[in-house]
């Protein structure tokens, strides 16, 4: 007894554990002694019972947490299994009671490894039921059990892919000829750069919006290029373990060097390569730190004269770590930018160029009608295309399946059941016409020869694309921008002067570039619209963007300001960082007041800070901005900041003011186009001709209450039509009627305030 006794106390390091021990000791020494029919060995016991011995009799250890003392509980309840495991002699071994030193120290060991064996086969969750789980040396059928091996790692794939090539990519030809200059010569000769002691880049950062076709891009390269290619998902690099992210890294750049001449592709390496400044946790800095350390090691010298290149891919290049986008690492940087109209139509011919077309398929027409899609969405495009020609395969099928069955005079079965037609559903009828395809398919089983002939269902036609197309989302849309808008000058009435003016020193610099180019004339940085509210500013702008073919950004003033330090310039930066990516890109600011006013003593500091971002970005300082243009539109330009108004920024002010008679009755004219069965009086010219100081809103106004004119005539008054609903129509007299109910918006005495005010300004206007 007393040899275990010695043997749990010094396997029971801690306090608690040998205080635990003391206590069943105590309750085993106990039994023992009045005797349980146990006299031979410890008798057994269970935690439920050591665990109500100690909550009613300690004192003490009722005051410890009650997870540590279960935990203490278990260690010693094992400590004395391993204790009874070991004791085959019972009573012979009380012999030894004199110390050993040296066999102390190993019987303790064994112990204490008896314990760490039990926790490990209860995955760390020791048993409570009161009896020792057994070892399991031996299988069932009494072989050995099979020896653990490590789990190796699947070999890093090394082999270009084959799905994907150049020719299968639409738009990108200046870019992959771009590439191409840069990694051909290194990749298939590279012993011209180390006879000649040059280093080819080691590094090329691939940027744009989502979509735009990145991924697809450095797939279709490493293709073309036959070189040895590791592609990573940078987000597979992080793992949980401390060490094991940089580990990974370090594998995969030593396995390319092995692999060398060798191209890396790194997709979505803003998930590994923050920048340090902001981090959150140490484990992100050391990842980049590594990534760094690895770049650097990339020299020829190390590699033995072959050259590892590699090609990174990002929608967000301003979040990587500066350390990163120096020279040696990645020296170079290419954007892909949102496809222009152009270039969408090539990526459309790209996509379906191994397609049945019919001739009707006019591509520049699907071009102008996807403004900001990338390349994703046009996938996409096509993809629900096909759909809209399976559709109209099973219209086709489920017709010569019903004239077969009419003709045969039978009825489809369902599910083994004959029903007759009356008492299906709409459910049902749904299913049986499945099942009605299914079976005329298998009864005729149609050769390939046969499609062609059934309607020409095999063909694509232009109907099938237009079908799909408002099935689309643009990623732009999604992304915050405002695309082409359907807005044209035809319908916008009056304003001709203006609308030359924009012509000239917007429209046609945007479509026909070279020309200014050879005049040597610099394009213009931007208009300003202002005058009285309601005259067709916002109208103006967009009927720009749309003439034009140009992506158009709508940003009102006030919703860039953000009341936390820092942001409103960031959201400035941000917006121009996309414009630059969806060139070319007009950019309206509307209420350009509220974003820009006058800097002053008055002024808050945050609010100059945004004048100053925004007139850096308009200067382009740091940043290309050509092919984005500004315009901007104000009903206060007095309060603008006079910076913003200089040569260079928005140098051309147009006044758009209240029209005159002859323009009120073009805009009436125009507003009136839209009616129908309506037919133009006479009458109604004098009426827009006395309207004084209308606007083109009030003219609207006017038409829209003159429709209300036309109800309450035509109707009940339970609203219900009187007659024939078809001969509700807007007349004359229902004109008439909405003029003595629309007022002027803009009044005489805020309409000399902007007369002055163009004359104060002098600029172009009407």
């Amino acid at each position: 007894m007393g040899h275990r006794n010695r043997i749990g106390r010094q396997s029971l390091s801690s306090t608690l554990d040998r205080e635990v021990y003391q206590v069943v000791r105590k309750i085993i020494d106990s039994r023992e002694q009045y005797g349980n029919g146990e006299t031979e060995r410890t008798p057994a016991m269970s935690f439920k019972e050591v665990y109500d011995e100690i909550r009613t009799s300690n004192s003490s250890l009722n005051r410890r947490p009650k997870k540590l003392l279960e935990d203490s509980i278990e260690r010693v309840l094992d400590s004395i299994r391993g204790e009874d495991a070991g004791d085959d002699d019972g009573e012979e071994d009380d012999v030894l009671d004199a110390p050993q030193k040296d066999e102390s120290l190993k019987q303790s060991n064994g112990l204490n490894k008896s314990i760490v064996g039990a926790w490990t086969k209860n995955n760390g969750v020791p048993s409570r039921s009161g009896t020792a789980t057994p070892k399991r040396e031996r299988q069932a059928n009494g072989e050995s059990l099979p020896k653990r091996r490590k789990v190796e790692k699947p070999a890093i794939d090394k082999a270009p892919p084959t799905h994907v090539s150049l020719a299968d990519m639409g738009g990108i030809e200046d870019t992959a000829d771009q590439l191409m200059k840069l990694l051909s010569l290194p990749m298939w000769e590279p012993e011209y750069f180390s006879s000649q002691d040059w280093q080819p880049n080691r590094g090329i950062l691939l940027h744009g919006p989502p979509g735009c076709g990145k991924t697809m891009l450095a797939n279709a390269l490493a293709a073309e290029l036959d070189v040895n290619y590791i592609s990573i998902s940078a987000p597979s690099i992080v793992s949980g373990m401390s060490g094991e992210s940089e580990k990974a890294l370090r594998e995969h750049f030593e396995e390319a060097k092995r692999s060398a001449p060798c191209l890396m592709f790194i997709d979505e390496i803003d998930a590994i390569t923050p920048k340090r400044d902001s981090a959150q946790r140490e484990m992100e800095k050391r990842i980049v730190a590594q990534f760094l350390t690895c770049m650097d090691d990339l020299d020829l010298a190390k590699t033995d004269g072959k050259p590892v290149v590699v090609l990174a891919a990002t929608n967000r290049p301003d979040s990587l770590d500066p350390a990163l986008r120096r020279g040696g690492r990645f020296d170079k940087e290419i954007m892909m930018p949102v496809p222009n109209e152009p270039v969408r139509e090539q990526i459309l011919r790209s996509l379906t160029r191994k397609w049945n077309l019919s001739e009707d398929v006019d591509f520049s027409l699907l071009a102008r009608r996807t403004p900001g899609c990338v390349g994703a969405d046009l996938r996409d495009l096509v993809s629900t295309t096909l759909n809209m020609a399976v559709e109209r395969r099973l219209n086709t099928l489920e017709e010569a399946a019903t004239a077969d069955e009419e003709a045969n005079k039978t009825e489809m079965d369902v599910d083994g059941a004959r029903l007759p037609n009356s008492t299906t559903s709409s459910v049902h009828q749904k299913l049986l016409r499945y099942t009605k395809i299914k079976n005329y398919l298998r009864s005729k089983v149609l050769s390939t020869s046969d499609l062609p002939s059934v309607s020409g269902t095999s063909v694509i036609t232009l109907t099938d694309f237009l079908t799909a197309l408002p099935q689309i989302q643009p990623s732009a849309l999604r992304e915050g921008f405002a695309t082409i808008p359907s807005t044209t000058f035809n319908d916008i009435g009056a304003l001709s002067t203006h609308i030359r003016t924009l012509n000239t020193a917007l429209i046609q610099p945007i479509i026909q570039p070279k020309l200014y180019q050879k005049l040597g004339i610099r394009l213009s940085s931007g208009v300003l619209l202002w005058g009285p509210p309601g005259n067709g500013k916002t109208l103006l702008a967009k009927a720009v963007a749309n003439s034009s073919h140009a992506n158009f950004i709508s940003v009102k003033g006030p919703e860039l300001l953000n009341k936390y330090v820092g942001e409103s310039e960031r959201a400035v930066r941000t917006l121009f960082a996309r414009a630059r990516s969806s060139v070319p890109v007009i950019i309206f600011f509307d209420e350009l007041d509220a974003l820009v006013p006058r800097r002053d003593g008055s002024m808050s500091e945050a609010s100059s800070r945004v004048v100053n971002t925004l007139l850096t970005e308009l200067d382009g300082v740091g940043t290309n901005r050509e092919g984005i243009y500004i315009v901007a539109a104000t009903n206060r330009p007095d309060i603008i900041d006079p910076a913003m108004l200089r040569p260079g920024r928005l140098e051309t002010l147009l006044y758009v003011g209240l029209p005159s008679e002859e323009d009120r009755v073009d805009i009436l004219k125009t507003l009136t186009k839209k009616l129908e069965n309506f037919e133009w009086a006479p009458e109604l010219e004098n009426l827009a001709r006395g309207c004084t100081r209308f606007s083109g809103a009030d003219l609207e106004s006017l038409v829209r209450q003159a429709g209300y004119a036309a109800i309450t005539r035509c109707t009940d008054p339970r609203g219900r039509p009187v007659g024939n609903e078809d001969d509700i129509r807007i007349t004359v007299d229902d004109f008439w009627t909405a003029r003595n109910n629309v007022q002027p918006s803009v009044s005489a005495e805020e309409n000399a305030k902007f007369k002055m005010l163009q004359k104060e300004l002098g600029k172009v206007g009407a």
